[in-house]
């Protein structure tokens, strides 16, 4: 049997021969099974994965337009209804009557009248014009029938129709009292009648309580 180191120097000699030293490579197919990793496989399932990630963000942002879309839409629905009834329920509203600025000759209109009537017709008549005084208490008492309590007077509305008209819309005592007024108007424009200065002040100081506004609101109430 050969020694260890009869062994150690066989394979030196080996190793120093040309021809045994040397190393080789080799190449050789081999077949690897199904469930082996693959490397390629693992790029393409991470582009994949990218994809799907693409694909649902897309999905996300769609959904959200139309959401969007949605309550653009129904905002836009609910502001045309709101004017469309608005719109239906001013074309089936009335139409306010033109009123009238002037009565036969008279300027009714208020802008033309001071504001206390009463007043200014009591300072007329105690100032020595007494007709001036019983056509300002006219003139007043047919712009507050026209414009507070909605009398239909027209501007071709005679005295006696006037008349008519205010106690068909009046209670009875402002109907009385602007019978009255009308009567002392027509006696001092007709008849050259003036009334008694009791009379005509009277009818100045009982102008505002019979027809001012603020009876005319709380009769409309």
């Amino acid at each position: 049997m050969p020694t260890a180191q009869q062994v150690q120097a066989a394979a030196s000699q080996v190793a120093q021969d040309p021809d045994l030293g040397k190393r080789v490579k080799q190449r050789r197919l081999q077949l690897r099974p199904d469930d082996a990793p693959r490397k390629r496989d693992k790029v393409d399932d991470s582009g994949l994965e990218w994809l799907v990630n693409l694909v649902r963000w897309l999905g996300e942002s769609a959904r959200m337009l139309v959401w969007l879309a949605g309550i653009v839409v129904v905002a836009l629905l609910l502001v045309g209804l709101r004017h469309w009834i608005r719109a239906r329920a001013e074309s089936k509203a009335p139409p306010r009557p033109n009123l009238p600025s002037h009565v036969q000759s008279l300027d009714i209109r208020p802008e033309s009248l001071p504001d206390d009537i009463g007043a200014a017709a009591s300072a007329l008549w105690t100032g020595g014009d007494p007709r001036a005084a019983l056509s300002l208490l006219y003139r007043g008492a047919l712009s507050r029938l026209v414009h507070d309590h909605a009398v239909p007077i027209r501007a071709a509305s005679t005295e006696g129709e006037c008349v008519q008209l205010a106690e068909r819309r009046l209670d009875t005592s402002r109907g009385a009292f602007f019978a009255k007024l009308v009567r002392a108007w027509q006696l001092a424009v007709y008849g050259s009648r003036l009334p008694t200065a009791e009379d005509a002040l009277a009818l100045c100081r009982e102008f505002d309580a019979q027809l001012g506004v603020a009876r005319a609101t709380q009769a409309g109430a």
